[in-house]
């Protein structure tokens, strides 16, 4: 027997079972016309019952009685009574409450806990006309309800859960029984039939691992069947009949390969500790573009100390090294974790960048939560120095997204793997503006245009740096914002449309709101007194709002 045949002799049988399985699939699906059927019964009976309480309150209406209260609660009555006489199980349950979610009618016996009348009363606020599923008295109930103004209700009609989906769920359990029966049978003729199909195969496999364990290619597999598997065994023997002849020429090329391996990764720990992990991977795969740069669009971070010499003049200089070594590990952590490659050290500064050599899908958004992460990785740093009683470290970084030429740059005895170009240039201007501002971290107007939507930011201002004449705009980003601070951010957002729309008494308006919520924000403080200056002294006609800064 061909193979082939072999192969049609088992699938046939998966494929009747597999029909079968089809069949009560759809059998299942069916029951969720089951489940809708009921969905529009109790719709319907919410619908009449509602259609019952409009026209008892229409003819009130038509009698001019709705200002007598035996009236309306004889209408109420009514209400109650017909609610009664919808009713078909003892499970059902129809229930009014007022607005503060009290009962004012109940078919059965109803008592609720608090989280089940804040869940009432959620749907009394929204007025609810959808299908609930809701705990009442300690049930998980089904229902449907509407607000019915006149009467201040909220009616609300129920079944249990259980009793609602219970034909469902009968159904349910047999459907899987039988699926439960198809799968062992399917099971048991599949490992009948994959047995005797691979015994051939085992064989083969038998001897490969023998092979392996004691090297020796002299071993042999009997052909026992005319078909592939014959084939097989055929030619597996004609394999170990070259491979014993070549065997100690590959023992060879693997002592070169095992030597080889040895001396690149001897090279890669000595540089892992000087040049980029990517970048290492990048020039062993590619050693001929060492010295080609290209130009991709990369986001790049700037941080720094802030007053640093102040800080080495209380320091010893085994103490400040220590305290800058474990603040870097710290920082660099944070870095490499999101992707980013730390360029250098300048000083107490560090650069990096995201999006090079390799560059990854969420490069501009990873730039901005490594520089949060930065943030919240100084506060942490600092509390080590309070209890080893040393000067705390206090921050700013920028980070800018643009255009730069990125690759190994210098010469071949001395080169770094780096980034320049006009957008480094504005990464590092942004870290200088953090202090003038009182932020932690300033991004550019191009990376805002990347992670908008993607982590909140609040526009601080329209800025020229120092060396540039056109203005862009700067803003800050934080990982989440309590209420607080997103009104704020919002109210600020409103005054700067005022400021940069030459309104400037409501831009003040707006700044004094913010300072109200956020207490010391040097930035709608600054905005504000710059405001105060443009009435006194009105701005040219052609001022655009763009603050030029004189120093870096």
């Amino acid at each position: 027997m061909r193979i082939r045949t072999k192969i049609i002799s088992i699938v046939l049988p998966l494929i009747i079972v597999t029909l079968t399985l089809a069949g009560f699939s759809a059998y299942f699906a069916s029951t969720s016309g089951i489940s809708e059927i009921a969905r529009n019964f109790l719709g319907f009976k919410a619908e009449e019952l509602e259609k019952y309480t409009e026209n008892q309150w229409k003819l009130l209406v038509d009698n001019n009685f709705t200002d007598r209260s035996d009236m309306v609660a004889a209408t109420k009555a009514g209400v109650e009574a017909f609610a009664y006489s919808i009713i078909r199980s003892n499970t059902e349950l129809i229930a009014a409450f007022d607005k503060e979610g009290v009962i004012q009618m109940q078919t059965g016996e109803l008592d609720l806990s608090p989280a089940e009348l804040r869940q009432i009363r959620i749907l009394i606020s929204d007025q609810s006309t959808e299908m609930k599923e809701i705990s009442l008295g300690g049930i998980e109930r089904v229902g449907k309800g509407f607000w019915f103004e006149p009467f201040g209700w909220y009616v609300f009609l129920t079944e249990e859960r259980d009793t609602f989906y219970s034909s469902v769920n009968r159904i349910t359990t047999q459907t899987i029984y039988i699926i439960a029966i198809g799968v062992v049978v399917a099971v048991v003729m599949l490992a009948w039939l994959a047995n005797y199909l691979t015994r051939p195969l085992n064989d083969v496999v038998k001897t490969m691992r023998e092979i392996i364990a004691d090297n020796d290619l002299s071993r042999r597999v009997q052909v026992e069947f005319n078909d592939e598997t014959g084939e097989l065994a055929h030619t597996f023997n004609i394999m170990s009949e070259e491979l014993e002849g070549a065997y100690s020429k590959i023992k060879e090329f693997a002592m070169d390969a095992v030597i080889a391996r040895k001396k690149e990764r001897k090279i890669r720990n000595m540089f892992e500790k000087y040049v980029p992990q990517d970048l290492i991977d990048s020039l062993f795969a590619n050693p001929e573009s060492m010295l080609v740069g290209n130009n991709r669009y990369l986001s790049i971070l700037f941080s720094d100390i802030r007053s640093f010499t102040t800080i080495s003049e209380r320091l010893a200089p085994d103490d400040l090294v220590n305290s800058l070594n474990r603040y870097f590990d710290i920082m660099v952590d944070i870095i490499m974790d999101k992707n980013g490659i730390v360029d250098k050290y300048i000083g107490d500064a560090i650069m990096a960048f995201f999006g090079a050599p390799v560059a990854y899908e969420n490069d501009t958004v990873n730039s901005v939560y490594a520089a949060l992460e930065m943030v919240d990785g100084i506060k942490r740093f600092n509390d080590q120095q309070i209890k080893l009683g040393k000067p705390e470290f206090k921050t700013g970084i920028g980070v800018n997204y643009g255009e730069v030429t990125v690759g190994n740059i210098g010469t071949e005895k001395k080169m770094d793997y780096t980034v320049i170009g006009d957008a480094v240039n504005l990464a590092s201007r942004l870290e200088g503006l953090t202090k003038e501002y009182g932020q932690d971290l300033i991004i550019s107007e191009a990376l805002y245009g990347e992670v908008d939507g993607k982590i909140p930011c609040r526009f601080l201002d329209t800025v020229a740096v120092k060396g540039k004449t056109k203005g862009v705009k700067i803003y800050s980003a934080k990982r989440d914002l309590n209420d607080k601070e997103k009104k704020a951010w919002d109210i600020h957002a409103t005054g700067m449309d005022f400021y940069l729309n030459r309104k400037f008494k409501e831009g003040i308006a707006c700044f004094d709101r913010v300072q109200e919520i956020l207490p010391g924000d040097k930035v709608s403080l600054m905005i504000a007194e710059r405001c105060n200056e443009y009435i006194k002294t009105p701005p040219p006609e052609n001022w655009d709002g763009v603050k030029v800064m004189k120093t870096k």
